[in-house]
Order: C-alpha cells, then sequence, then structure tokens
C-alpha cells in the first residue's frame, strides 16, 4: 500500500512565500486527483481483505461463535469517572 506522500509525488513543486524558505505545494486539482487515487486504491485493498478474511473463515480456522473470542479487557473490572468531582 501507498503511503500519503507517494500519491503526491509527481505533483509537488516548490514555492517562495516572501522573505522564506522554499515551501512544497500542491496545487488543489492534484490534491483531488491523488485523495480519488487513494480512495479507489483503498476500496481494492478492502475488497482483497475481506475475500481473503471469507476464505479463511471458509477454512474453520476462525471461531464458530463469537463468544468464544474473549474480550481484550476483562468484564468484572470497574468503571469508575475520570472525574469523580464532577459525577455527584
Amino acid at each position: 500500500m501507498k503511503s500519503a506522500a507517494e500519491y503526491l509525488e509527481g505533483h509537488v513543486f516548490e514555492a517562495r512565500r516572501p522573505r522564506r524558505e522554499l515551501q512544497p505545494v500542491v496545487a488543489h486539482a492534484d490534491a483531488v486527483q491523488a485523495i480519488e487515487q487513494a480512495l479507489a486504491d483503498a476500496e481494492k485493498y478492502r475488497y482483497l481483505l475481506m475475500r481473503a478474511l471469507r476464505h479463511h473463515d471458509a477454512a474453520g480456522a476462525a471461531p464458530a461463535r463469537l463468544a468464544d473470542i474473549r474480550p481484550a479487557v476483562p468484564t468484572e473490572a470497574p468503571v469508575l469517572p475520570m472525574y469523580p468531582a464532577l459525577a455527584a
């Protein structure tokens, strides 16, 4: 998967603001195009991931029920207010 900078590689140019150093600049149209490409790639990767999960599930490696998956936090842990003075 590409990083955010890789989508903008060819579209970045440098501009100098008055009395400042060069700064990278991207045109609005180029930024929109890069975002559309990133979203299209994300949709493709989502499809591939879901397909792999279905294939993995069909092989029987996944738990039979959601109850078989243990929660990360014990359910017996008490829930305390973050700011006790405000809770009263």
